[in-house]
């Protein structure tokens, strides 16, 4: 085994990157991704990849603590690319794919990547964004039409497939995620080995996994969900179903095949998968547990899906991309909600293994039984701060608990409730938005005096967003063009679904928008 100059502890331990290698050993010939063409990658296939990638990388000059922005679909590559930052103590950078060129070159600005992977797709908006960063290396992932080749491709042909040393320990930081997009300064979410490998065994423990499975998550792989999820499958050696992006066609196809025996949705999906054709047809005799998260699920949504997939379910919930998972509520509170107890399917609920979780007050005092407060959380799933924000970082971990401003109550039989949140942040179909980057982009109209934007709810995104616009007097504006200035500047899950033109907003004495009276205006 290689040693590390930090000491005899970080020797002893595993690396996230070795997980894929030990897997490879045991399982070679089983398949690791699964493809929607029904092809796959073996695990030995997927480790020799990624040994690949990691030898041509380090060819190029990238090393341990060096940053690897990824802005693409899902696939075998962005796993690969994952890995192989894992194995060189180098640290992945998940971009998300919706962004606008503004937002990204702005979370670029804060990454300071030395590699940068993206989809043609994609090429045309990122285009001159390796001049304008002075990013060394940018390549696309795909091939073009005709060509059998793409620059990743060309890269892994230049590599070894050796078992590279191990470099990285738990104290080091592999993934660097952003929690907003746009105007202000991102957030950027230090996620260390620790952290993801504790979330790792964290999802295999609680979601049940098994060696001989076949699971799909639908989360992409820019979220920690996402990515945690597949990489459970590499450490545990079960089989991942790898989807550019979430297809309800496809997804049901594979169900109704029996080809999956767990999936992860939120609700938003499953809302989707129960309205199409032939969904009742089906036995799903494989399927054993769907799981969801990400956002709230109405009864009436989880109830026609048991009725319909007829398997296990769970709601996982947690502040993913700073916590992990926080609590769950398994397969057993569900039966006992169809078998008599309907109010547990409104609760989130109790703490996941391994984690404490206390509800307090704003000086972080535990309030009593069925008091609202924030919720607290201690684990070894917990993020390592924010990038260059120590002020930040102080405010979440104060007192060595983490909040991420989600209200919520434990009842006397020690279920949690959520209760709202505590800042404004809105949930539509498991994406967070935060209002004040929609309010930024709003302000910059020229028709637009004052806004304000909030969630309001909706049966198949859980929420949507509602902007309200004091117009300028003598000046004419409508929805259509304000929704056109947002989606120059936003990515399109940002943009309102509704414009409440106003002669005035409600404010408070210090010329503060009370948003809690605009939640109740119609």
């Amino acid at each position: 085994m290689t040693t590390f100059a930090t000491g005899l502890g970080e020797t002893m331990q595993v690396s996230l990157g070795e997980s894929i290698t030990m897997t490879a050993r045991a399982q070679p010939d089983r398949a690791s991704f699964l493809f929607p063409d029904g092809s796959h990658h073996t695990f030995a296939q997927t480790n020799a990849r990624v040994n690949r990638l990691v030898s041509a990388l380090r060819a190029q000059g990238v090393g341990r603590g060096d940053r690897l922005a990824v802005f693409a679909l899902d696939s075998h590559r962005y796993v690969e690319i994952v890995l192989a930052a894992c194995k060189l103590g180098a640290v992945y950078v998940p971009l998300n794919y919706r962004l606008r060129r503004g937002e990204v070159d702005v979370l670029t600005a804060r990454a300071r990547p030395t590699a940068f992977f993206h989809e043609l797709r994609y090429a045309e908006m990122l285009e001159g964004i390796g001049e304008q960063h002075g990013i060394p290396l940018v390549l696309a992932l795909d091939e073009r039409p005709g060509e059998s080749t793409s620059g990743y491709e060309d890269l892994l042909a230049t590599g070894s497939e050796a078992e590279p040393p191990v470099v990285a320990g738990d104290r080091d930081v592999v993934g660097l995620a952003f929690t907003s997009g746009t105007t202000g300064l991102p957030k950027g979410v230090l996620q260390s080995q620790r952290m993801m490998k504790a979330i790792v065994a964290e999802q295999v423990i609680e979601f049940r996994m098994l060696p001989e499975e076949v699971r799909y998550t639908a989360a992409p792989t820019f979220h920690i969900t996402g990515v945690c999820q597949l990489l459970a499958g590499v450490s545990y050696g079960f089989t991942s179903l790898v989807v550019p992006q979430f297809d309800p066609q496809v997804t049901l196809d594979h169900l109704a095949a029996d080809r999956l025996t767990g999936i992860f949705m939120v609700p938003t999906m499953i809302s989707t998968l129960l309205r199409l054709d032939g969904v009742h047809d089906h036995d799903y005799e494989r399927l054993e547990l769907m799981y969801y998260g990400a956002a709230p699920m109405s009864p009436n949504l989880l109830r026609r899906a048991m009725d319909t997939f007829r398997c296990d379910f769970l709601n996982a919930f947690g502040a993913g991309t700073e916590a992990g998972l926080q609590a769950l509520l398994g397969p057993e509170d569900h039966r006992r909600a169809l078998a008599g107890r309907p109010e547990l399917l409104g609760s989130i609920g109790k703490p996941a293994f391994g984690v404490a979780l206390r509800i307090v007050d704003d000086d972080l005092r535990e309030v009593a039984v069925g008091e609202v407060g924030e919720i607290a959380t201690r684990s070894d799933m917990l993020f390592d701060g924010y990038l260059e924000m120590p002020e930040e970082t102080a405010e979440a971990t104060r007192g060595g608990w983490f909040r991420a401003g989600d209200m919520g109550y434990l009842d006397e039989n020690g279920y949690l409730y959520l209760h709202g949140r505590k800042k404004d942040m809105i949930v539509r179909g498991g994406e967070n938005i935060y209002p004040v980057e929609i309010e930024s982009v709003l302000a910059e109209h020229p028709a637009v005096v004052q806004c304000a934007v909030v969630g309001v709810e909706d049966e198949h995104w859980s929420e949507v967003v509602r902007a309200w616009i004091q117009v300028a007097d003598g000046v004419e504006v409508t929805p259509e063009e304000l929704a056109a200035h947002c989606a120059e500047r936003l990515a399109k899950y940002k943009v309102p679904a509704e414009f409440r033109l106003v002669p005035a907003l409600p404010i408070n004495a210090s010329g503060k928008i009370l948003k809690r009276e605009l939640r109740d205006w119609t």
